[in-house]
């Protein structure tokens, strides 16, 4: 049978890039102070994303021929390295059950105050609907509660459900947080999945979320029509249930600013107040029941697919410490294949720096690890990870379904989406001084002469946005590394986003320094290592939010 152009072309990429890398030395230089005198290759790290990236891997979409290629290509890297198998029954491979699901139709919510008839919200003008994980129809009437931005803050002394009886009803819940609370914790109380956990603990049957002013003008609304179709998936359980936060309060649908003032009938002039308080630092907007009752349809269509995390362990040395593991993850997945694309419109999203250059960084970490003649105290398991555009799931269910006992996991060191267009000379490391890994981050940077710099974009909580938060849900202390804005990266980041990020063109045709790939993989490397050596593992700060969230009193690493 002839050889089609396009296999031709996969197996002349793989074959190219695994002889590179099979005949990649572990190079060793003096250093002092240097933990096992690693330096990464910039070959290795074009070979893997040159791979990775290839038009052939068909943008490496959870639960797609082009992700199982490359998830594949990874294990056969771990294979190379001869690191232990940390999936399922004695593979590289863990499969995640995924659902995925989207809306079917544009659905139907109509609101009526006591003795007035029905009124229609417009589809794209006043709603969109939010599909559902496990109900391919769902029909709803009942009374309407506004509860603010629906936070329950015990430390804060504040709980927005106060006072208010919403079992049985449907609560209008405002988006984000308000903007005096610390970014990452405004992050935090801003998920939708926190607002829901909380609307069903007081017996919710169903939450709209409603823009503010403020926020339409930095996104307008009618900009979500293009993505309302789109897939979405969560997990499922071993039953065959989704995995679904505070699922019996479901999201209905997003309610725009006049969405919003059809929704709050005769109480229209109190949404006003209701704004302007959103807009003050503490935000307290105070809830009240709305005069109107909303009738809700929607419909969803559901699939099961599977997808798979792969998974690698480098034992530790110390008898005792091996026990514990020290988590390198990356994300492996990307956007996938955009439909219906315009003639002669790229279409798939290569994801070059959206993250084959963090699963690049893994692989060559992993390389740095079993060549040195210094073996890491801790065990380490090497994570790339699938469905992290789909909201974190795949790291979300390795935490909550590890292949190495959970009490075992020390610390997370995730790599996601490094900007490797510049000579970078900092980094900045989310999560870093919430818990004991900070001082070691600090310290492994300085070998490698990178600074730490503060977080440049606070407002944009990027602490709970890439998957070491799925393993900081599970109260591990982890960091999050982004090259820094010095020495051009300002522009270089900022321009990324504005012409690359989550785009066809985040592709090899960019200018990508490997040099600086190279460096940070030595970055991590030593952070690893040092991690891995500490004598003690790490603890989350005292008082810290996170910590004290997540891992309370008696868990391995809570504050000492």
């Amino acid at each position: 049978m002839p050889v089609s152009r396009r296999a031709a072309r996969l197996g002349a990429t793989c074959l190219s890039a695994v002889l590179l890398l099979a005949a990649l030395p572990v190079q060793a230089f003096p250093l002092p102070g240097s933990k096992g005198a690693f330096v990464p290759s910039p070959e290795a790290m074009r070979a893997h994303m040159t791979f990775l990236a290839d038009d052939l891997m068909e943008g490496r979409e959870a639960g797609t021929r082009g992700y199982d290629l490359a998830a594949n290509y990874v294990a056969a890297q771990f294979a190379l390295l001869g690191l232990k198998p940390a999936g399922d029954a004695g593979t590289y491979l863990q499969t995640v059950p995924l659902v995925a699901y989207r809306v079917a139709a544009d659905g139907e919510l109509k609101v009526a105050e006591a003795g007035a008839a029905q009124a229609a919200l417009t589809f794209g003008e006043d709603f969109l609907p939010s599909p559902q994980a496990d109900k391919a129809e769902l029909a709803l009437n009942a009374p309407l509660v506004f509860v603010g931005f629906g936070i329950s803050a015990p430390e804060r002394g504040r709980d927005d459900f106060a006072g208010l009886d919403v079992a049985g009803k449907i609560v209008v819940v405002l988006a984000g947080a308000p903007k005096g609370f610390q970014t990452e914790e405004r992050a935090h109380y801003g998920s939708l999945n926190i607002k829901r956990v909380e609307a069903a603990r007081r017996g919710a049957v169903g939450v709209l979320i409603l823009s503010a002013p403020s926020g339409e003008k930095r996104r307008p609304f009618a900009r979500g029509i293009g993505g309302n179709r789109d897939w979405r998936m969560t997990w499922r359980a071993p039953d065959g249930s989704p995995f679904i936060r505070g699922a019996s309060a479901p999201s209905l649908g997003s309610i725009s600013v006049k969405g919003g003032r059809k929704l709050f009938g005769g109480a229209a002039d109190r949404l006003e107040a209701a704004y302007a308080a959103a807009e003050t630092t503490e935000g307290k907007v105070a809830g009240f029941a709305l005069p109107t009752t909303a009738q809700v349809a929607l419909k969803s269509q559901i699939e099961q697919r599977r997808s798979s995390n792969v998974a690698a362990l480098i034992e530790g040395s110390d008898p005792t410490l091996k026990s514990e593991v020290v988590v390198l993850s990356a994300h492996l997945d990307h956007e996938g294949v955009r439909e219906n694309p315009k003639p002669g419109e790229d279409a798939i999203y290569n994801g070059a720096l959206d993250n084959a250059s963090g699963i690049a960084t893994l692989l060559e970490v992993g390389r740095g690890f079993t060549g040195g003649k210094a073996r890491p105290r801790r065990s380490i398991l090497l994570l790339a990870v699938t469905a992290e555009e789909k909201g974190l799931i795949g790291s979300e269910y390795f935490a909550h379904n590890p292949t190495v006992p959970k009490a075992s996991l020390a610390a997370d060191v995730n790599l996601d989406m490094p900007v490797l267009l510049y000579p970078f000379v900092d980094v900045v490391a989310f999560g870093a001084d919430r818990s004991t890994i900070g001082p070691i981050v600090a310290k492994a940077a300085a070998r490698v002469d990178v600074a730490l710099s503060p977080d440049p974009m606070p407002e944009e909580g990027l602490f709970t946005r890439s998957d070491h938060y799925r393993f900081v849900e599970q109260g591990v202390p982890s960091v999050f590394l982004m090259t820094g804005f010095k020495n051009g990266g300002e522009k270089a980041f900022r321009d990324f986003l504005a012409t690359h990020y989550h785009k066809p063109s985040d592709d090899l045709s960019q200018p990508i320094d490997y040099q600086a790939a190279a460096k940070f993989a030595r970055v991590n490397y030593e952070i690893a290592h040092d991690l891995a050596d500490a004598p003690q593992r790490p603890t989350w700060k005292a008082g810290d939010f996170f910590g004290s969230m997540f891992a309370p009193q008696g868990h391995p690493s809570a504050a000492r």
